[in-house]
């Protein structure tokens, strides 16, 4: 896992929903505010990782303590969730 370090979009609001993490893009105008994304409690805790200070590798390691997967299943979980992020402009 390479040292690249996130940040997320400050046009992207996020509140966090029992275990779940909701995020609402900002728009111009209510009517292009067409959709909201809702992160599971594992995708909330990357979320949460995300501050534009902890990179790519430290996250994972945050993941491997946190939760009983192997280096593998972290790898897939985490280019899965950033992949989608990245489309939807959550983070840069």
């Amino acid at each position: 896992m390479r040292d690249i370090v996130l940040k997320k979009n400050p046009n992207m609001i996020s509140r966090l929903i029992d275990d779940e993490v909701v995020l609402l893009p900002i728009f111009n105008s209510s009517k292009d505010a067409n959709y909201i994304y809702t992160l599971n409690k594992s995708a909330s805790v990357v979320w949460e990782l995300i501050n534009g200070k902890r990179s790519l590798k430290k996250i994972k390691e945050e993941l491997l303590k946190e939760f009983d997967a192997t280096d593998k299943q972290i790898d897939v979980q985490i280019a899965a969730l950033f992949k989608d992020l990245k489309e939807i402009k959550a983070i840069k």
